[in-house]
C-alpha cells in the first residue's frame, strides 16, 4: 500500500502561496508597534538576545530556524534533560505548565502568543505557512512512524487545527489526527476559518503555556 503525497495544483498552489504572502505582509505592518514594544520588554527584562531561533523541521523534514521572541532564560534548551521528569506534554512533546525557565515577560508573551509573531517573517521566507501542521522538533520527527511523518508533506503553520482545538491541552493522538486531517483536506476557505478561530483561541488563552 502506498500513500500518495498531497498535491496542490495550479490555482490551489497559487491561492495558498498568495494568501501566505499577502496575509503575512499585512499582519507585519499592522503589528509593527506590538513587535517593537515586545522586543524592548524582552531586552530590558532579562539578559540574552531578543529573538530565539528554534530549530524546527519543515517541508520534507528539512530544518529551518523558526523565529520567536525569547520567552525563557538563556541556555534554556540545556535544561530540558533535567526537567523531563516533570513533562506535562503528550507523546513526544515536552511541555510544562509551570516551566521555571520562563521569564515574567515571557510568560505574558506566551499567554497571548505574542512570542510567535516573528514567525510571519518565516512565512515571507517561505519556510512556513500561515496555516499548517504544528512545526515539530528534530527529536519529535525522529520518533515519527510512517503515518505521522505525513505531517512533513506540507509546510508547518503558525496556526492550524491543533491551535484552535485545545493547543497544549490536546493529547498526542489528537494533535496527530488534526494535523493529518489538515494535510489531506486542505482548502483556502478552511485556512480563512482557522485564522478566524485562532484569534478567538488566542484572546481566550485556551491551552496556552
Amino acid at each position: 500500500i502506498r500513500v500518495e503525497r498531497p498535491k496542490y495544483h495550479g490555482a490551489q498552489r497559487f491561492a495558498k502561496s498568495s494568501f501566505d504572502v499577502i496575509f503575512a505582509s499585512l499582519i507585519l505592518v499592522a503589528i509593527a508597534p506590538v513587535l517593537l514594544v515586545a522586543a524592548a520588554a524582552v531586552k530590558i527584562s532579562s539578559p540574552g538576545p531578543v529573538l530565539y531561533r528554534a530549530e524546527r523541521m519543515g517541508l520534507d523534514g528539512k530544518p529551518f530556524p523558526m523565529l520567536k521572541f525569547r520567552s525563557m532564560v538563556q541556555n534554556a534548551d540545556s535544561q530540558v534533560a533535567s526537567l523531563m521528569a516533570q513533562n506535562d506534554g503528550a507523546g513526544v512533546l515536552f511541555k510544562m505548565r509551570d516551566d521555571p525557565r520562563v521569564t515574567r515577560v515571557g510568560g505574558f508573551l506566551r499567554r497571548y502568543s505574542i512570542d510567535e509573531l516573528p514567525q510571519f517573517v518565516n512565512v515571507l521566507r517561505r519556510e512556513m505557512s500561515v496555516v499548517g501542521p504544528r512545526p515539530p522538533l528534530r527529536r519529535e520527527v525522529e520518533a515519527y512512524d510512517g503515518t505521522v511523518s505525513r505531517r512533513l508533506l506540507v509546510k508547518p503553520g503558525i496556526t492550524g487545527l491543533w491551535q484552535v482545538s485545545g493547543r497544549s491541552d490536546l493529547s498526542w493522538e489528537e494533535t496527530v489526527r488534526l494535523d493529518l486531517s489538515y494535510v489531506d483536506n486542505w482548502s483556502l476557505m478552511g485556512d480563512v476559518l482557522i485564522v478566524g478561530k485562532t484569534l478567538k483561541a488566542v484572546l481566550a488563552s485556551d491551552g496556552a503555556y
